[in-house]
């Protein structure tokens, strides 16, 4: 269902809205009910008219009311109503307060070469990373989280940002079939982070690349990237994905069906290795760490490490909050609703003599 865009308005010179207005329809329902209960008294006591003169309707109809069961649906009805109205929230007044977010900013460099989609962690590395990115992007509390993507080339697939669900978003769309290059550039995405921290509006004292790959790079231009990424005092926390025994890489056709194992140019079958003592080189280089666990990816442990960092202040702005005014409309609907249980529809009186 799609959610209802809060109402807004002013009443008297004051900001008033309602914040979940599709709770109006109980409004509706309750009003319905009371006058379903009128209606319901005035048929009785045209019925009752028409068989009885009303002098004898009391004599032969002892204790039976004809407005009690309406006063008690009106009481129903009204109750309901102002719950109803509870429900959606109304609003009356407000008033501003300055939010502050604290934190660090984080570049996330995945790589999506056709190296990633070995299965020796299952269902391949890149699926299983990106699985672990998606708890790590739970875990985070204020940073500001960027993705770039790199394979044979890197690219910024989201730039940082405090919005979560849109870098899940981005993330979603990684596919190593749809890379514009071939192969793989560790360099290159080491720049590009570096890159995306440094124009950052505002940036955090503690800055952090979390590098996730196999660390097979096919360019060998890492030691400048290494470099200036410590020259800007940032660190890389680099997670290995992969088996250092080694994966042969699948070819997939256009319909996603296995075809064969990808081959080199002598026909023999390409085996992907991670490359740990590549990938501990990089991340002691800038003061950062080399994560790996055999049978997953470490995140948790780069969650751990992001949280110990200290955090700056990245953002203030002011935001409005509306005054609740709830408690004005559910205390007396629970009053009637209370009332309603209360009034019996008859009342049984003997007959006078």
């Amino acid at each position: 269902m799609t959610p209802v865009e809060p109402w807004r308005f002013t009443v008297l010179g004051y900001q008033a809205g309602l914040a979940q207005p599709l709770f109006l329809l109980f409004v509706l329902a309750g009003m319905t009910l009371g006058l379903l209960a009128l209606v319901g008294a005035l048929r009785r006591r045209s019925r009752v008219r028409a068989l009885l003169h009303e002098r004898h309707a009391e004599r032969f109809t002892p204790g039976v009311s004809v407005w009690r069961p309406a006063t008690q649906g009106g009481l129903y009805g009204l109750g309901l109503a102002l719950f109803g109205f509870a429900l959606a929230q109304p609003q009356c007044g407000t008033k501003s307060e300055l939010t502050k977010r604290r934190g660090i900013d984080v570049v996330v460099a995945l790589d999506a070469s056709k190296s990633m989609l070995a299965r020796d962690i299952q269902p391949s590395r890149l699926e299983r990373a990106k699985l672990e990115l998606t708890t790590l992007l739970d875990e985070l509390k204020g940073d500001r989280v960027g993705l770039v993507v790199f394979a044979g080339d890197a690219f910024i697939q989201s730039p940082l940002t405090s919005d979560y669900s849109a870098v899940k978003l981005f993330l979603r769309a990684v596919d190593p079939e749809v890379m514009p290059q071939g192969g793989t550039n560790v360099g290159a995405a080491l720049r590009l982070s570096r890159q995306v921290l440094e124009n950052a509006d505002r940036g955090s004292k503690e800055r952090v690349v979390v590098l996730l790959t196999d660390g097979e790079d096919l360019v060998g231009d890492v030691a400048e990237a290494t470099e200036a990424l410590k020259d800007a005092g940032v660190q890389v926390l680099a997670v290995g994905v992969g088996s250092e025994s080694g994966e042969p890489i699948p070819v997939f056709d256009r319909r996603g069906a296995f075809v064969d194992y990808k081959k080199d140019a002598a026909g023999e079958t390409v085996i992907t290795r991670l490359d740990r003592a590549g990938l501990t080189a990089i991340a002691e280089a800038t003061g950062g760490t080399f994560y790996f666990q055999p049978r997953g990816v470490a995140m948790s442990q780069v969650v751990e490490r992001i949280d110990q960092m200290q955090k700056s202040e990245l953002e203030s702005r002011v935001t409005v909050r509306y005054d609740e005014r709830f408690q004005s409309f559910a205390i007396p609907g629970l009053a009637l609703l209370a009332l309603g249980m209360l009034l019996l529809p008859s009342s049984r009186r003997r007959p006078s003599p």
